[in-house]
């Protein structure tokens, strides 16, 4: 990769920018808005949002001022978790349309398999759900269908009724938490990983063994951080609302990471994880 409209392509031939914008926490409203005008300045193609993080409206401003035009950006949103269902999903989606001010979304996921309100069905539900997805993407509303938050049992059990396979997983991974079976699963059906928190929703910037490692090669913890997720043959989705980070975080393909130091960050595992496992999750 050479730059951040570099591209993987997905199983299904759509090409996606190899690194994305998040932008969970990013509070609606002018913040999220110029957040996003400042990824798209800073060079970001790929702008990754969610129904349950209540700011695509602000997503969508924030495009506006960029003068960037909606072609050339790769917009990811998500189902909100309360809505899981055949027509359900298909409302939420039309609702998401709304706010993103569009009329077709690059790339719409499942956000959780199991959440709290379907948990005792959700086996039933993901069924409904993903056959709305398929009828999305046979529309052409929808460029790309995937899932986020699916581990390895959820993805196995929706393969067995998909008709379109999902062409994206989105998951937590960053130094220390790596979720490797997952990862090797979605390689094995062809299922492109994204990562969010690739900066441990902050928390990697406390890690010396890190913060040393960035020093050895004269960067930022956070630029080390997302290379080492880009080296991994992943799409990670750095996030910030502040100007400077978002410019400094897009400097990622000027420098490599050796093979051994990225062994010793591969073996760091004092960082944690965010404990949402999908089968427990508390929302």
């Amino acid at each position: 990769m050479k730059g951040l409209t570099d591209v993987f392509t997905l199983k299904n031939g759509v090409t996606i920018p190899c690194v994305g914008f998040g932008t969970w926490q990013s509070p609606d409203g002018e913040v999220a808005a110029e957040a996003v005008k400042y990824a798209l300045e800073a060079g970001y193609r790929h702008i990754d949002t969610a129904e349950g993080y209540h700011n695509e409206g602000s997503v969508a401003e924030g495009i506006r001022r960029s003068g960037v035009k909606r072609e050339d950006i790769f917009i990811t949103t998500k189902l909100i978790n309360d809505q899981h269902g055949y027509e359900e999903t298909l409302k939420a989606f039309e609702g998401s349309l709304k706010l993103l001010d569009t009329d077709y979304v690059d790339l719409f996921l499942i956000h959780w398999p199991a959440p709290k309100a379907i948990r005792d069905n959700w086996e039933w539900y993901s069924r409904e759900t993903w056959r709305a997805f398929e009828k999305l993407y046979k529309e052409g509303r929808v460029r790309a269908i995937g899932l986020s938050n699916y581990w390895t049992r959820h993805i196995e059990h929706l393969l067995r009724y998909a008709e379109i396979m999902p062409q994206v997983d989105q998951i937590e991974y960053h130094i220390s938490w790596t979720n490797d079976d997952t990862v090797e699963t979605c390689r094995k059906y062809g299922i492109l990983t994204e990562a969010w928190s690739p900066l441990r929703t902050g928390e990697i910037f406390k890690n010396e063994k890190v913060a040393a490692m960035a020093e050895k090669y004269g960067r930022s913890i956070a630029q080390l951080c997302i290379r080492w997720v880009l080296q991994k043959g992943l799409l990670p989705l750095p996030k910030s609302v502040h100007k400077e980070r978002i410019f400094e975080n897009a400097k990622l393909f000027d420098f490599e990471i050796a093979e051994e130091d990225m062994r010793y960050l591969d073996s760091i595992d004092d960082c944690g994880w965010s404990g949402k496992h999908p089968d427990t999750v508390w929302f």
